[in-house]
């Protein structure tokens, strides 16, 4: 690897692009790469050789499937761009980055079917009270105009969106545009600087217009910028920048500028725009709230584990000075060394020096480190960030095809699950399998093709199994006895079962009325346990819940009798008693919360009546306008797929939360069908 010292001097600043999912961020970053001179050529997504989206999973899937970073200068600074993934599938990617970056270019199209996704990109922003701005990419392609693209922009943003660049157009093509802060029209050159003209005549009213409308909007922050429009006194252009750098680091508004990633034009003028008005190092510091100290503090954004170099942590450096060979404490004051400093860029590190506060900086071997940690050189101090994962909706049973690669699969999630938390591992016990769940379809398909490209694991899945369970529905008495004679001593149990059925979730309970001695005392506990064994497989082939077994009656052998021939006697009745007791199948009902665009919630209503769901009832989601929360109780058996579905119906942006609630009975066709297919798994 390239040796790349340390610079000193400028700022080090760290941006996140984000936006839905093709609106164009992964050419954005390539267009800026391209524009500060670290490539000498813009790639292009389509060709698969652009510095984001260089992943083999990313190539063939044709999207971003997590963060990519890329460190490049421009006019003195350092600036270090982190392309997230648009699809909500791998939205938790943009969690880890979002905090310790010090603004949020929004990369946004004219395109009203991206509404919802762009809200909620935008939400999670807000939450986060991490300042943005949005870049109006593809802005020659709106068809509706530039007023209906910013009436877009402002429903999916709950603070005002503020125009700070007027497209010029010529015969339906945008030639430049005119900066409203500037009063400066230019024009756009293809891939080279964008050159000062003069304004056009036929632009002069709408630049008016349009200038007026921002120095409003910066107005309701500035009572004295107010003051100055309701006087007609033009404001000094000084104030005017002032108050838009103010207002939107504090994130009163979120400005909005235009351009084409594909064709670079508006990328110097965005370069400009962060470099003067994105936030420092500094403000970052304090909306995380690190406490006073000199020590060194790092965040970690995002965790690789790479083929050759090990575990990388990406880490944003909030305070001090970082070296390779530095020790990092943890929250819980655990320690790690650093083995290598490197600088990112797509694929390809770079050996770094050192790293000073604002750097984002690749640390290598830190094996204890995990994505969201806060590291420090003095005493450990507090997570200045709580990454909660989002609960998963789509899951398989994953195995490995080869015996051999059973620990080796194992080990391999635990490191996927390492670099992207948002994915996770059941073992199922009653079933005998673990089951990958992750954010959706394409989620776990990129996961699976990790496992196979990266670890070279070839690996099965199919459907996990669903929770059935059985029960009976009357009581009966029935006598368990286990008699075998076969020289020496032989073994002898005898039991008198009393089997009923108890409330649906009251689960097993053994007792015993036992008088006289019939049954020792120290074989009632094996009896208990042999009753137990039964539970793990009833007459249907499930696990049984919700009976009570009573031993009434007895008898033993002072020799032959033993704790395994009592055990023994017990299965044996339990064996022949339930048979008789009418077992019934039980399937597990789940409580489901299903938030989608409210425009979607009739389709959402039909797609839960067609899997056997019960709507009970959907509200206007809190702090979301124009979503809703649909409130459902459905089959487990019915929810496998349900992600997709609700997917294709919200324009990619539906999910859901869902609980175990209760175990109701399933009868009829599909509890046959139900029992045929176990029965045929278990031959």
């Amino acid at each position: 690897m390239a040796e790349a010292s340390g610079k000193a001097g400028g700022a080090a600043r760290c941006i996140a692009l984000v936006g839905p999912y093709l609106s164009g961020k992964t050419t954005l970053l390539e267009s800026i790469l391209a524009r500060t001179g670290a490539i000498t050529r813009q790639g292009k997504v389509a060709d698969g050789n652009t510095v984001g989206d260089a992943s083999p999973e990313a190539r063939s899937h044709g999207m971003s499937v997590e963060a990519n970073i890329a460190t490049t200068e421009f006019l003195g600074d350092t600036y270090t761009f982190i392309d997230c993934p648009g699809s909500i599938e791998f939205l938790h990617e943009a969690r880890s980055v979002l905090p310790a970056a010090d603004l949020a270019v929004v990369v946004a199209e004219p395109d009203e079917k991206k509404l919802a996704a762009l809200q909620l990109i935008l939400k999670e922003l807000e939450d986060l009270g991490v300042p943005r701005l949005i870049f109006l990419n593809k802005v020659d392609k709106a068809e509706a105009g530039l007023r209906a693209a910013l009436e877009m922009l402002q429903r999916a943003s709950a603070q005002p969106v503020v125009l700070r660049q007027l497209p010029i157009w010529e015969n339906g093509i945008v030639t430049g545009f005119i900066d409203l802060a500037l009063e400066r029209a230019f024009v756009y050159r293809e891939h080279a600087p964008s050159e000062v003209i003069e304004m056009p005549d036929a632009a002069k009213a709408d630049e008016v217009e349009a200038r007026f409308a921002m120095l409003e909007k910066l107005a309701d922050y500035d009572d004295e910028l107010m003051e100055q429009l309701l006087s007609d006194i033009e404001p000094p252009r000084d104030r005017v920048f002032d108050d838009l750098r103010r207002e939107m680091r504090e994130g009163l508004i979120v400005p909005v500028l235009t351009g084409s990633a594909e064709h670079g034009n508006g990328i110097l003028r965005l370069m400009k725009s962060l470099r003067h008005d994105a936030p420092t190092i500094a403000h970052t510091v304090e909306r995380l709230g690190l406490p006073e100290g000199s020590g060194a503090v790092a965040q970690i954004l995002k965790t690789f584990h790479t083929p050759h170099g090990g575990k990388l942590s990406v880490a944003r450096v909030l305070r001090g000075e970082i070296a390779d060979g530095m020790t990092l404490r943890r929250a819980n004051g655990e320690e790690d060394r650093i083995s290598g400093l490197f600088t990112l860029r797509g694929q390809e590190a770079a050996k770094a020096s050192g790293a000073r506060a604002g750097d984002t900086i690749g640390l290598g071997r830190l094996e204890k480190v995990a994505t969201g940690d806060t590291l420090a050189a003095d005493r450990p101090i507090a997570n200045l960030v709580t990454i909660a994962p989002p609960p998963p909706v789509y899951g398989k049973a994953v195995a490995a095809k080869e015996r051999k690669d059973e620990v080796k699969l194992t080990a391999a999630i635990g490191k996927i699950i390492d670099e992207d938390p948002s994915l996770s591992l059941v073992h199922n016990q009653d079933a005998g399998e673990m089951v990958l769940w992750g954010q959706g379809e394409m989620h776990l398909r990129v996961a699976l093709a990790r496992l196979t490209g990266k670890f070279a694991i070839d690996v099965a899945t199919h459907d996990p199994h669903v929770g059935y369970k059985e029960t009976i529905r009357k009581a009966v008495t029935v006598r368990g006895r286990h008699k075998k004679q076969s020289g020496g001593h032989g073994q002898f149990g005898d039991v008198v079962l009393e089997i009923k059925p108890l409330p649906r979730g009251s689960g097993f309970e053994f007792t015993d009325s036992i008088t006289g001695g019939v049954v020792p005392k120290q074989y009632i506990p094996s009896v208990e346990a042999g009753c137990r064994d039964y539970l793990r497989q009833g007459p249907l082939g499930f696990p049984v819940v919700d009976i009570a077994v009573n031993l009434a009656d007895g008898s033993y052998h002072t020799v032959d009798s033993s704790d395994m021939a009592f055990r023994t006697a017990a299965r044996i009745g339990m064996s022949e008693g339930m048979a008789q007791c009418s077992p019934v199948l039980l399937e597990p009902i789940l409580h489901v919360e299903i938030m989608v665009p409210s425009d979607a919630t009739s389709k959402v209503n039909t797609i839960v009546s067609q899997r056997r769901g019960q709507i009970l009832g959907f509200d206007a989601r809190p702090g979301w306008p124009g979503w809703d929360v649909v409130q459902a109780q459905m089959p487990e058996a019915e929810m496998r797929d349900l992600i997709v579905e609700l997917r294709s119906a919200t324009a990619g942006v539906g999910s859901y939360v869902c609980r175990f609630d209760h175990l109701a009975e399933l009868t009829g066709r599909l509890a046959d069908q139900v029992i045929e297919s176990h029965r045929r798994e278990a031959a």
